[in-house]
């Protein structure tokens, strides 16, 4: 009978190391190959001018679908690399409020930031906007994200549905926003 417990015991525990290895394989997998979102448009400005307009979060109630309000929350309200934000996100579904941490915040060229759900691997997003120049007073704008997470293969096709074409949206008013302010 001792024999027996000891043949079950020994079983169990490979089950479990074999769960736990599983568990642990998939979180590894899903946090090194992540869930692409891009969406691009062609700006008659200058990168300074999206640049204005992207970073001026007071404005995005009067003009941007998705992201509907935005503020820096860190101490010094400065856009820096460090500083926390608070967001809210309306356009691909139930409102959500989130607070991101920026990235990188290179005037005329890049703004992004780190959003993430849980303690980091459930759901990590990184948020990219990339300025760049293709001619005189013309640049082209790339909207991206980055998902990561244990969370993420769920939400695939929800994001394609409905975060992507929120991306897209932002964009077109961003565009609209940029170019009558230039005119």
């Amino acid at each position: 009978m001792a024999r027996r417990r000891t043949s079950r015991g020994k079983w169990l525990l490979l089950s479990l190391s074999g769960l736990l290895a599983a568990c642990g394989g998939y979180a590894l997998w899903t946090n090194t190959h992540p869930v692409r979102l891009s969406a691009s448009v062609e700006i008659h400005a200058a990168p300074e001018q999206v640049w204005r307009v992207l970073t001026d979060f007071s404005a995005y109630p009067q003009w941007n679908p998705y992201v509907t309000r935005a503020e820096i929350t860190s101490d010094d309200g400065r856009l820096r690399p460090g500083a926390r934000m608070r967001n809210r996100l309306e356009g691909d579904g139930d409102p959500a409020t989130f607070t991101p941490e920026i990235v990188e915040a290179r005037p005329g060229r890049e703004l992004s930031w780190l959003g993430k759900v849980g303690p980091g691997w459930i759901v990590d997003a990184e948020h990219r906007f990339v300025i760049e120049r293709t001619g005189p007073d013309r640049v082209r704008l790339t909207q991206s994200e980055s998902f990561t997470g244990v969370l993420v293969p769920f939400t695939e096709s929800s994001l394609h549905s409905g975060t992507l074409p929120s991306f897209r949206a932002m964009n077109a008013a961003l565009k609209e926003r940029v170019e009558s302010v230039t005119r």
